[in-house]
């Protein structure tokens, strides 16, 4: 009987809290601390009825007992499509503040496995403590451990930070003509161009949000949500909207975070934000680094007097010093909020990466585990930050982007396909003696992942916990 499959993916880290996902004729209820769940469920044709073809999959989230959030879908079991829901697309599926508590949650529309890519639909949900205050509550004021060296702490961070939302790409892309979107998306894109180019003109302007929605979004919260699931570290390139696109544009010509040629969240904004956030949460210290990898040549970059006058904007009336790389190297936990230093500066560093253009060009992640794995044998030294990335890159996989070009909608992003296949690899690795390997030298430890969630933020504060003592 025709069937469609869902992989269902959990995460949870407070005590009394259940996670239940089910179909038609099957459930499975996820209990156990600290856990990566992977589990299998199948929306079968002989499970709805005669002549029924539509089953819905459903997580349900319980806290002793009582219920305090559910998500559906419903799944067409001949065509495995997606019907009514509340999880058919990214924007749909923001995290969810309950009590003391953020859901965090996912949901990949499989196709039929074109490429390599899943077959089975891909559901995660993880379920953490609101961490808005964890460095408060791990690194206490007055306390010993915050005589400790900034450089021992371990940060969560949300790759692509200004990749949360199409609003900036699609208003760019409203008076761009088909040529200028055929170029930037194609050198935005890596081995998008010649695909791109066979696509008809108007066919380009029909899918490419789909198409910047499935290959260059990143993240689906506000920067305001990622910061209280618990980031506190967050690389930014900011540069000026491609030339050719400015020209057409109405977007403001200012500093925007630049997915290769695609404009995300305008720099102003994005260190408006953290500064409201650390002004709310008086014992947190935040990390930004301007780097400008990738950023094409015809999106012109900021000097540092401008990326100064942006700062000193945006802190006016503020409480709140700037720290630099050295601060960050060399000063106590305690010494920086003494000195209000709580939100750091950086640019460029000589960090290290477990990054690979191979190994992360991956659909199951086995090839990142195997470089974690050496890196966690001969860690290297001599580096301010150390970043362990957990995120695939399989937009650098040629047939993934054909299949991702030639079938994009909004929820059939590869990237939300790896995730949780990655996570579930990654992050018990780096829990684990890999990560205490890859922790030990004096730098700051970054755990770096897309569509940031509460089980990479959980590690990575357990991470902190232990190296701190």
């Amino acid at each position: 009987m025709p069937s469609k499959g869902i992989k269902c993916y959990s995460y949870i880290a407070v005590q009394g809290v259940e996670i239940e996902f089910s179909v038609p004729g099957q459930s499975i209820t996820k209990r156990d601390l600290h856990q990566f769940g992977i589990d299998h469920l199948e929306v079968e044709s002989k499970n709805l009825g005669s002549f029924k073809f539509t089953g819905q999959f459903k997580f349900t989230v319980r806290r002793d007992g009582r219920e305090l959030n559910n998500q559906w879908v419903d799944v067409n079991s001949m065509t495995g499509s997606l019907e009514n829901g509340t999880m058919n697309n990214l924007e749909q599926t923001p995290s969810v503040f309950v009590e003391d508590l953020i859901v965090v949650y996912g949901f990949y529309d499989a196709g039929p496995g074109v490429a390599g890519l899943p077959k089975q639909h891909q559901c995660y949900v993880t379920v953490t403590h609101n961490y808005e205050n964890w460095m408060r509550d791990v690194v206490p004021p007055n306390t010993d451990k915050a005589d400790r060296p900034f450089h021992k702490m371990v940060l969560p961070s949300s790759h692509d930070i200004g990749m949360n939302s199409l609003q900036t790409a699609q208003a760019l892309l409203q008076k761009a003509g088909t040529g200028v979107i055929k170029e930037v998306l194609g050198r935005s894109l890596p081995g998008a161009f010649d695909i791109i180019n066979k696509v008809s003109d108007g066919g380009v302007n029909h899918i490419a949000p789909d198409i910047i929605r499935a290959l260059a979004i990143t993240q689906k919260d506000s920067l305001d949500t990622i910061l209280k699931i618990g980031a506190r570290y967050f690389e930014f390139r900011p540069a000026k909207c491609h030339r050719q696109m400015q020209r057409v544009s109405p977007l403001e010509d200012t500093w925007y975070f630049q997915h290769g040629a695609i404009p995300g969240m305008m720099y102003k904004q994005f260190l408006h934000d953290i500064v409201q956030f650390l002004s709310d949460h008086g014992d947190e210290i935040v990390v930004v680094q301007n780097r400008w990898d990738g950023v094409p040549g015809e999106c012109p970059r900021p000097n540092d007097d401008e990326l100064r006058d942006v700062l000193n904007e945006v802190l006016r009336d503020k409480d709140i010093q700037v720290g630099n790389q050295d601060d960050m190297m060399r000063k106590s936990i305690k010494d920086l909020r003494n000195e209000r230093k709580r939100l750091i500066v950086t640019r460029d560093v000589d960090q290290c990466s477990n990054y690979d253009d191979a190994a992360n060009a991956t659909l199951d992640g086995e090839s990142m585990v195997n470089k974690l794995n050496d890196m966690g044998r001969e860690p290297p030294r001599g580096h301010p930050i150390t970043l362990l990335q957990c995120q695939a890159t399989a937009t650098n996989i040629r047939d993934v982007i054909i299949a991702s070009v030639m079938d994009s909608d909004v929820s059939t992003s590869p990237i939300l396909a790896t995730k949780p296949i990655c996570d579930a690899k990654i992050l018990p690795l780096l829990r684990g003696e890999t990560g205490r390997n890859l922790s030990r030298e004096e730098s700051v430890v970054v755990l770096l992942n897309d569509f940031f969630d509460g089980a990479t933020a959980d590690v990575a504060i357990t991470m902190c916990r232990e190296r701190l003592g």
